[in-house]
């Protein structure tokens, strides 16, 4: 085993996260949870690179492991490092993610250029337990890696054989100089993967707290605002929005904005990227009504406010509508132009040029060109369009045209490259494989046409380890 199992003592968990203002809740991540490191599914993936994916991210580290060699003892064959690794977590059944942050929470030997001998030979930290010397059984680069995957297996499929276990409670000392500040923590693992990180290393900091930093940086995936995301095995759906998640109260409030076909499965790792903001309350087009008594009508992500109770009467909505709001809820929408009784189709319309077949979006006393068939099909596809004169549609000032916003997959027919528009700029998937690995649908790519996506400037390409 790799580490004793010392019981030790670090402050609630209550206390280090929100309670007690300490120099150690200011450190911290905020995100960090020592309840709940990783979730199972990432420590059993064992597929989730293959050789050359291991080696590609080693070089991209530049790894002294990119061009170290290890002699395989079943096979004697001098093999890679990354063909090491990849070849023992496929016997093994432990993730090689799993392993390369555990390689340079251990040693660093995932961004060190010029390890020594001992970093090598004791790679994993396996033999080594706290206040003891290193067992030479275990001694090696190959051993190091399958006896650390061999252990954490064993922690996962025989729990209770091992002294940390989900759903108990226990205590663990701080004795990381940097963060001994509040002293003790309270943790209950949450998880299989967790506890068995305790088994491994039983400390909160540095050992899992770096750990769960390493994890973030090297494979938590940075999905772009307009992203619909949903952690593995739970029901709540959460748009990215401004950079943060917001999470929907209901299917229906989901379904009054989005297409959830467009959800994309993740692991917790990725949302853990997210800081959290309001919840996505009500329905598109919902009346809400602020605690000072204004009652908007919200469309898309803005409020629109009623100037007066004639106005609201004008447009023929029904009081028994309007649902009370809180001023979070309400100050999560950006204000939108008030609706007085001058304004027209305050949810906005498609009208279309009954002489030249043109169709615009009105809204907010303006009109935008739909520039593609594509555009009106997905993104309007339940609105009616309205036939309107030349000279009504001339009374509203031309803006920009509509296209399609952060998180929409877009595909022309003179190019194979499939885009992810993200940041308002076309970025270009590596492959269509990487496409669907990442969790996206090839059933919800947008065929355009090659003038329409002209309008998106050319972004960075998508590759794995830049995404």
């Amino acid at each position: 085993m790799k580490k004793i199992h010392l019981l030790a003592v670090i402050l609630s968990i209550i206390a280090v996260f929100g309670l007690s203002r300490t120099t150690l809740a200011q450190d911290i991540r905020p995100d960090f949870d020592p309840n709940y490191i990783i979730s199972d599914a990432e420590i059993f993936n064992y597929n989730a690179m293959d050789a050359q994916d291991i080696q590609n991210f080693l070089q991209s580290k530049g790894s002294y492991l990119a061009a170290y060699t290890v002699t395989n003892p079943n096979t004697g064959v001098c093999e890679t490092a990354a063909q090491a690794i990849y070849e023992v977590c496929q016997a093994n059944k432990i993730s090689p993610r799993f392993v390369l942050v555990l390689l340079q929470k251990e040693q660093g030997l995932i961004e060190d250029p010029n390890p020594s001998q001992g970093s090598l030979d004791w790679a994993t930290g396996y033999g080594c337990p706290d206040g003891g010397g290193c067992n030479s059984r275990w001694q090696g680069f190959w051993k190091q890696i399958n006896s650390a995957t061999l252990q954490f297996y064993d922690y996962m499929v025989n729990p209770f054989e091992y002294g940390y276990r989900p759903g108990n409670t226990y205590t663990f000392n701080n004795t990381c100089s940097a963060y001994n500040n509040p002293p003790s923590s309270l943790v209950t693992p949450y998880n299989l993967a967790t506890a068995a990180l305790y088994n491994y290393t039983p400390h909160v900091f540095n050992g899992n707290y770096n750990f769960y930093t390493l994890w973030q940086k090297y494979f938590a995936r940075n999905y772009p605002d307009g992203s619909l995301l949903q952690i593995k095995g739970d029901k709540t759906v959460w748009l990215i929005q401004d950079g943060k998640k917001r999470a929907f109260s209901s299917p229906s409030v989901l379904a009054s904005r989005f297409n959830i076909n467009k959800i994309i499965t993740v692991e917790k790792a990725d949302m853990d990227k997210f800081g959290t903001s309001t919840p996505i309350r009500f329905s598109n087009y919902s009346l809400i009504r602020s605690p000072r008594g204004t009652v908007y009508l919200l469309v898309d992500d803005q409020k629109r406010g009623f100037t007066s109770k004639a106005v609201f009467k004008k447009f023929g909505y029904n009081p028994a509508e309007v649902v009370a709001a809180g001023w979070n809820d309400i100050n999560s929408y950006p204000e939108g132009v008030p609706l007085t009784a001058t304004s027209t189709y305050p949810a906005g319309a498609l009208l279309q040029d009954s002489k030249t077949g043109g169709v615009y979006w009105v809204y907010e006393g303006k009109k935008a060109p739909i520039p593609d068939k594509a555009v009106l099909t997905n993104k309007f596809k339940n609105k009616k369009i309205i036939k309107a004169a030349a000279a009504e549609l001339a009374q509203y000032p031309t803006t920009d045209p509509i296209l399609f916003g952060d998180g929409e997959l877009l595909k022309s027919s003179n190019s194979p490259a499939i885009y992810l528009i993200a940041g308002g700029v076309k970025r270009p998937f590596m492959s269509s494989d990487l496409l669907v690995k990442l969790g996206y649908k090839l059933s919800n790519i947008i065929n355009v046409s090659p003038q329409f996506l002209a309008n998106y400037n050319n972004g960075e390409v998508i590759k794995e380890n830049n995404f």
